[in-house]
């Protein structure tokens, strides 16, 4: 690919979508183009010199834009400018696209995947850093990759990037691209599988014979794309089957679920190709403590342990967690995605407990209660209510307990993120003192 880095000066470009990514990325282009600003949800705009400057829907008929910049956050199948998106889609870019048009010499490792994204971005974050990189987490976590300053040509950027980034990409190249795992998610936006599959895997096919590739080439949907046609990056196994030594050196628990195993094999696998020195590798994973919401352990004693992994929102984020624990009390509920399935056999699940809560109870029942026990209720207070009821009403069992807030689904119908339904979680824990409960006071 040339790269021309003129391509984004002195051009019309509308901006479509004013979330995080979508503001770094006008006070990105404004000073070299004429930018214009769009947003469906312009009443929740709290900025008043950005709200004067977007344009209403009518003015589309007065401009020819030559770019059109799409937040992740708009189906541009769904949204209110889909007709206009629908003629000029080969204008849609992203704001990786201005990322890698401007900054083409800058190492960047981007990650992508269905679950782990971000706990794995983190971990290479964190390791660049302890070996004295000039290092930037970007895109979904940390910060937007356009907001980054004093960028240098050894600057390194980890980006986590979404299928919907990915997607509408016309230009981003990533230099080491991994697809941790792929299981069905996002199939209102994809529409099918398939189409979710191909949205993640052209991170891989946009790069060349210079580049790095990570895959578990036994993984049955990478298998078929890349029979489709020839990858040009250099390919490295990921096996995910197969025990890896390094793997028997780890001691902080956070790694003992099989999800965090598998992101650890592609972290050793990226770390291997960057030359960094192993004690600092395995100094950087013992001490670390995971992301907030993520698996995150907020209370342990010896009869308990409470677990917010608000951050789950899908059936197959919540399984690798629930097959590492003995008696759980898993509560679970949300806005389901479209295409979950519950795929942990029953025989797994005689040691769960499910409180469902929440208005969408009946499509958790239906994939659960075949699987195991289950009570639901209208919301989260009360299935924490419940919890009590039940664990003080088997006080006398020894056996360790542990309180799974894992929801398994979005958080949009009683929450504003998976961030918001984790503080609320962690302040009705506080209100309804559990810790009190649970040692007898």
């Amino acid at each position: 690919m040339i790269v021309n880095k003129n391509i984004f000066v002195k051009k019309k470009i509308l901006i479509y979508g004013l979330g995080k990514s979508g503001l770094s990325s006008y006070f990105f282009l404004k000073k070299n183009n004429d930018v214009y600003l769009y947003d469906d949800k312009k009443n929740i705009i709290k900025n008043k010199k950005i709200k004067k400057q977007l344009i209403k829907s009518n003015y589309f008929n007065k401009i020819n834009v030559d770019f059109i910049l799409v937040s992740p956050g708009i189906n541009i199948k769904k949204c209110q400018l889909k007709n206009f998106l629908n003629k000029n889609f080969k204008k849609i870019i992203t704001d990786l696209d201005v990322f890698y048009i401007h900054y083409p010499e800058n190492k960047n490792i981007t990650i992508t995947g269905t679950n782990g994204k971000s706990t794995t971005a983190k971990i290479l974050f964190d390791i660049l850093k302890k070996q004295k990189k000039d290092v930037r987490l970007t895109g979904n976590i940390g910060n937007p990759v356009l907001d980054e300053k004093k960028v240098t040509p050894k600057t390194i950027f980890v980006i986590e990037a979404s299928s919907y980034q990915i997607e509408y990409s016309k230009k981003f190249k990533a230099n080491y691209a991994t697809i941790l795992n792929i299981t069905p998610d996002h199939l209102e936006r994809h529409g099918t599988f398939s189409s979710y599959v191909k949205a993640k895997f052209k991170l891989v096919r946009n790069q060349n014979s210079k580049d790095y590739s990570f895959l578990d080439l036994k993984n049955k949907f990478f298998k078929k794309e890349i029979n489709k046609k020839k990858l040009h990056s250099k390919i490295i196994d990921v096996n995910t089957k197969k025990m890896n030594q390094n793997l028997l050196k780890m001691k902080n628990p956070y790694f003992f679920t099989e999800g965090n195993k598998q992101n650890l094999l592609h972290v050793f696998a990226i770390a291997k190709k960057f030359g960094i020195n192993k004690s600092i590798l395995f100094e950087t994973l013992a001490s670390f403590k995971g992301l907030k919401f993520r698996q995150q352990t907020i209370y342990k004693s010896k009869k308990l342990t409470l677990i917010n992994d608000s951050k789950a929102t899908s059936f197959s984020s919540s399984i690798n967690i629930l097959k590492s624990l003995k008696k759980v009390y898993w509560i679970v509920g949300g806005i389901p995605k479209t295409g979950d399935k519950f795929l942990m056999p029953k025989d797994q699940c005689l040691n769960i407990k499910a409180y469902i809560f929440g208005r969408n109870k009946n499509s958790f029942i239906k994939e659960l209660k075949k699987k195991m026990k289950y009570e639901h209720f209208n919301d989260l207070k009360q299935a924490l209510k419940k919890i009590i009821l039940d664990i003080k009403a088997k006080k006398i069992q020894k056996e360790h307990k542990t309180i799974l807030f894992s929801p398994s689904a979005a958080s949009f119908d009683s929450f504003k993120n998976f961030e918001d339904r984790g503080e609320k979680f962690n302040k009705l824990i506080k209100k309804l003192n559990f810790k009190n409960i649970i040692n007898g006071k």
